[in-house]
């Protein structure tokens, strides 16, 4: 798969008429989405969601999803980050494999197992190994946790769903393995940033270009997993 690249061309803005009974909130979404080059993109490339490029610009940098890989994609619905991380590690070769997990139902995609669970049940981590065979070698996560419109409340459960990641992560990776996760601006603090800095060789925060300028998320990158 080619290097990700910024959408780039001009196109003419397209503005939303307020609709009666739509909210102005509404109105705003849907005009950043029809302007949105990334979800033109996205649209054209057959990508689920414009978040498949997220995942891209983070692997053009960091070089986790190498052929042969085995991956665990947490919270894959509908399946953009699953979608790319099979291509990248050749799951349609038959050299890669993909579990895509999600308690929201999710179409099939090549390349891919898809579970129906929850990771936070304890059966979960059995699971995934069973389906892979072994141990996993990238532990994906671009879970958010609602948002309340308040930062502090918003920035606590979203290190909180991150923290609950990284323990399940702890039980499927593999020596070496490599977990990332979305957090926000801030980044995974105290305990959390603590205990990945003892569990990997390496932590690091980027914020890929497709991630839009006004969003507050990040992402963490820890690879060289010791168990």
């Amino acid at each position: 798969m080619a290097r990700a690249q910024k959408p780039t061309g001009r196109r003419l803005a397209e503005r939303v008429k307020t609709a009666k009974g739509r909210k102005s909130s509404s109105t705003r979404w849907l005009q950043r989405q029809l302007n949105d080059p990334y979800v033109a993109e996205a649209r054209r490339l057959g990508y689920r969601s414009r978040a498949a490029f997220k995942l891209i610009q983070l692997d053009d940098r960091f070089h986790f999803l190498s052929p042969g890989k085995r991956v665990l994609d947490l919270g894959a619905a509908p399946g953009g980050w699953t979608q790319v991380a099979a291509a990248r590690v050749k799951a349609l070769d038959g050299r890669g494999q993909v579990v895509a997990l999600d308690v929201l139902e999710m179409e099939p995609l090549p390349g891919a197992t898809v579970l129906l669970a929850d990771f936070l049940d304890e059966t979960t981590p059995g699971r995934v190994k069973a389906e892979l065979g072994g141990p996993v070698d990238v532990v994906l996560s671009d879970m958010a946790a609602p948002t309340t419109g308040h930062p502090a409340t918003d920035h606590l459960r979203i290190v909180a769903l991150c923290e609950a990641a990284f323990l399940l992560a702890v039980e499927v990776l593999a020596p070496g393995g490599v977990f990332v996760a979305k957090v926000f601006q801030g980044g995974a603090e105290g305990e959390l940033l603590a205990a990945l800095k003892r569990s990997f060789a390496s932590v690091r925060h980027a914020k890929p270009p497709a991630s839009r300028s006004e969003s507050a998320e990040t992402y963490v990158v820890a690879t060289g997993f010791r168990p």
